[in-house]
């Protein structure tokens, strides 16, 4: 009989990636920033926010210290989540990042209609 051997989950692997190497935990939020928008990317997005927060400190301790329940936390950053601009602001302050906007140039170089927020560390 073949022995098992025990292995890492995908999702600790990648919690561990993300606390050893900050820029990639920030290159992450900053797409799962841009894929809020998208209601098909939407659920991918608040799980790679709520990835970065399990990777820094756990969501109890960052819900604690953006002053959010952890059960509202919890909700906010599941696949359904609608968390609002207070909820993930006090997030990234707590990871020590902060929200920006940037403009977003077409391919012709015009100014587009609309601005993108990003994430800055």
């Amino acid at each position: 009989m073949k022995k098992l051997i025990a292995g890492v989950s995908h999702h600790q692997r990648e919690i561990e990636e993300l606390r050893e190497d900050r820029k990639y935990a920030v290159a992450l939020l900053q797409v799962a920033m841009e894929s809020l928008d998208n209601p098909k990317e939407r659920g991918g997005g608040l799980l790679a926010i709520r990835a970065v927060a399990e990777a820094y400190g756990g969501l109890g301790a960052v819900a604690a210290q953006a002053g959010i329940s952890r059960e509202s936390l919890y909700r906010a950053l599941s696949p359904k989540g609608n968390p609002t601009l207070k909820t993930l602001v006090a997030v990234l302050k707590t990871l020590g990042l902060r929200l920006t906007v940037t403009e977003q140039k077409s391919a012709r170089g015009k100014r587009p209609k609309a601005a993108r927020a990003s994430v800055a560390a």
